[in-house]
């Protein structure tokens, strides 16, 4: 395990006047996905309690399976992103907003514009990227 750099965090913070519109964003993207997660529960078909007592055909039966499994599939990537945006959150009022989890150093400017829960630098990001892969393909 790496020991993280706690110079690099106590050198650098980002201004608040930068940080707000930031946060801002995450909180509205936070709410966002917190209305579509309450919307993926009512669109599920298995959250119908009539659908215990129905005798629908086996077909209706594997569309409402089908349908439910579609549904949880993308109640845990909600999931995760908001998990995801709540961690960035947590870092912008711990000060550490913009550090590599992974390294303590700076992530790009440019890559915290493009996705904004960045958790890794680029250095860091290709290196599990890598790994991935070779686990995967191994």
């Amino acid at each position: 395990m790496k020991i993280k750099s706690s110079r690099v965090s106590s050198l650098f913070a980002f201004p608040a006047k930068v940080l707000r519109p930031v946060k801002n964003y995450l909180v509205f993207q936070q709410r966002r996905l917190e209305v579509r997660k309450k919307r993926l529960v009512a669109e599920d078909p298995f959250s119908d309690s009539s659908r215990l007592n129905d005798n629908a055909a086996s077909d209706a039966d594997a569309a409402e399976i089908s349908g439910h499994d579609r549904i949880e599939a993308l109640k845990i990537e909600v999931e995760r992103r908001l998990i995801t945006i709540r961690k960035a959150l947590t870092k912008i009022k711990l000060g550490r907003y913009g550090l590599c989890e992974n390294c303590g150093k700076m992530i790009d400017t440019d890559r915290l514009r493009i996705d904004p829960t960045a958790e890794l630098c680029m250095n860091c990001a290709k290196k599990r990227s890598k790994r991935k892969q070779i686990t995967e393909s191994g």
